[in-house]
This record gives C-alpha cells, sequence and structure tokens, in this order.
C-alpha cells in the first residue's frame, strides 16, 4: 500500500502539512475538503510510513 500525505496553503497564507498518512482515495478526498474550505496550492505528495511531507 502506498501512502500520501498533503501540503497546502490556508486561508491566512500559512503553509501546512497534514501529520498523518492517507490511502490515495483518502487524500483525494481531504484534498477536495481543504480545497472547499479554501485552501490553496493542495499537494498530494507520496511518503513512507511514519514520514513527514516537507513544506
Amino acid at each position: 500500500m502506498k501512502n500520501y500525505a498533503l501540503t497546502w496553503t490556508d486561508a491566512s497564507g500559512q503553509r501546512q502539512a497534514s501529520s498523518v498518512a492517507y490511502d490515495e482515495g483518502s487524500a483525494n478526498g481531504r484534498k477536495d475538503d481543504l480545497e472547499a474550505e479554501g485552501a490553496t496550492d493542495v499537494t498530494i505528495v507520496p511518503i513512507r510510513p511514519g514520514e513527514l511531507p516537507q513544506l
């Protein structure tokens, strides 16, 4: 199974990164949620278990 995390810019302009790993389907769902909340530059990043994405 591949793991994915997300990075994005929130509505206040702060860069953010998810602290949990998602499967591909869940990552796409979370991306949709973030964009609906006004986040921009939402990117799905492949990661290894236990890793955090780089901002």
